[in-house]
């Protein structure tokens, strides 16, 4: 479109219009053609919009085992991935249980350092990403037992990286305890992580272990469709 056609559109001024179209082109979200001078979407979009279908992709990919995990275990199941600086769930399923935790109206983007499935993530990439994300986000105290130091943080999931999984008791929210464990591709890439949520009354060690084993099972099955050999390390 030409500059006054956006313009136009977008009931702006010419100049402002050309201000905001200088600054989506200088951040590669635009981009204009020499000859006809007519503006048109920049690779920036391409690359969010694939990264998103990418997401779908996962989401829609990993529900068959998602269902799995959910039936065998009867608690909450969630899959979920950092974007940007934010903890996003893409899929959420629910306990067969009658007592249950209702994670419907819970906001996660600012929990990746309270949660199992958040800590899953955090643990795998590098230094100066946790630290950029700890910058950015903080890390916001939820309970008397959430992480609220860096170093504690470093701890844990340096915990996570031995042990293979992550774990919070009540961390997030009271009465509430989550074991989670990181997806990786082929190349060890971490696409995002799976966790099972259960209220604190039924995580007594034995349950919390046959999770755990449910968790990593079905995560070791997801792995296999992404190319990672069966039997890998999480």
């Amino acid at each position: 479109m030409q500059l006054g056609e956006i313009a136009l559109a977008t009931d702006l001024n010419v100049s402002t219009c050309h201000h905001i179209l200088l600054t989506l082109m200088n951040r590669g979200y635009a981009a204009q053609n020499e000859r006809g001078r007519a503006y048109f979407l920049g690779a920036k979009i391409l690359e969010l919009s694939s990264n998103r279908a990418r997401q779908f992709s996962l989401a829609e990919l990993a529900m068959p085992e998602l269902r799995e995990l959910n039936a065998a275990t009867g608690e909450n199941v969630h899959l979920a991935v950092i974007q940007g600086n934010d903890l996003v769930a893409l899929a959420r399923l629910d306990s067969s249980k009658v007592v249950q935790v209702n994670m419907e109206a819970i906001n996660l983007s600012n929990a990746a350092h309270a949660t199992a499935i958040g800590k899953s993530i955090l643990a795998w990439l590098p230094e100066n990403e946790i630290e950029r994300i700890v910058d950015q986000k903080g890390l916001a105290q939820f309970t008397s037992s959430t992480i609220t130091e860096f170093e504690a943080l470093n701890e844990s999931l340096r915990l996570v990286r031995r042990f293979g999984f992550a774990i919070d008791r009540e961390e997030f929210l009271p009465g509430v305890v989550s074991i989670g464990t990181a997806l990786r591709d082929y190349s060890g890439t971490v696409l995002g992580s799976v966790s099972c949520t259960l209220p604190a009354s039924r995580a007594d060690d034995e349950n919390v272990e046959n999770v755990k084993q449910a968790v990593l099972a079905c995560v070791a099955e997801l792995s296999g469709k992404f190319g990672r050999p069966e039997g890998d390390s999480p």
